[in-house]
């Protein structure tokens, strides 16, 4: 089996991402799977053609992007994904989408393919936080589960794909009182658990 894992670089405003630094530390393989890692850019269009493209390259059996939900305490595979943008912020070229279609011709929501709930076992087993999410927002988080989604029903038949978000890291919270975070190793421990369950899955 070989998955792709992607994660966005840094946005509003902060200098790191805990999504790209803890897919950067995967290691090469988990349970079996090989582990094709790549950072795509926290902007909505462009890194679903970012994906696109390591899809038709690498011909993955699986994609799982990873994501920063800054407020959240746990790690929260992802249910679905709905056909919308609406940017709170600007991404990071200021593009700004209000109540916009992703997909003109795309479904209204896409449910993901993979074990969510025995992902969500999975971490937990790992001694972390984890609980199922039935949001992923309407940011670039939610646009590249959809945009993935969509290519898995239009062009990809045979790909499975989600999206895990996780928390800030701690030195992203020194100015946050109250926010919850997340060590990056935890991060680490808690995305290869999620990924073995995905394997053992099949």
């Amino acid at each position: 089996m070989k998955i792709l894992v992607t994660g966005f670089d840094p946005f509003g405003g902060e200098a790191t991402n805990p999504a790209i630094e803890a897919v950067k530390r995967l290691p090469a393989t988990i349970a079996g799977a090989t582990i094709v890692k790549l950072e795509i850019p926290t902007v909505f269009g462009a890194c679903a053609t970012v994906v696109r493209q390591a899809i038709a390259d690498e011909q993955p059996d699986v994609v799982l992007s990873i994501g920063q939900a800054g407020g959240r305490a746990a790690l929260t595979p992802e249910l679905v994904a709905i056909n919308l943008d609406d940017g709170r912020i600007p991404d990071n070229v200021g593009q700004q989408p209000v109540d916009q279609p992703i997909q003109s011709n795309g479904a209204t929501a896409y449910f993901t393919q993979l074990p969510v709930k025995a992902m969500v076992q999975a971490i937990r087993a790992a001694g972390l936080p984890s609980q199922l999410s039935t949001t992923a927002g309407t940011y670039v988080c939610n646009h590249i589960m959809y945009q993935v989604q969509y290519l898995r029903a239009t062009a990809f038949p045979g790909l499975r794909a989600g999206f895990l978000h996780i928390p800030f890291l701690p030195s992203q919270v020194t100015t946050k009182p109250g926010q919850p975070s997340m060590s990056l190793a935890d991060d680490v421990r808690g995305i290869t658990a999620a990924i073995a369950a995905i394997v053992a899955a099949g």
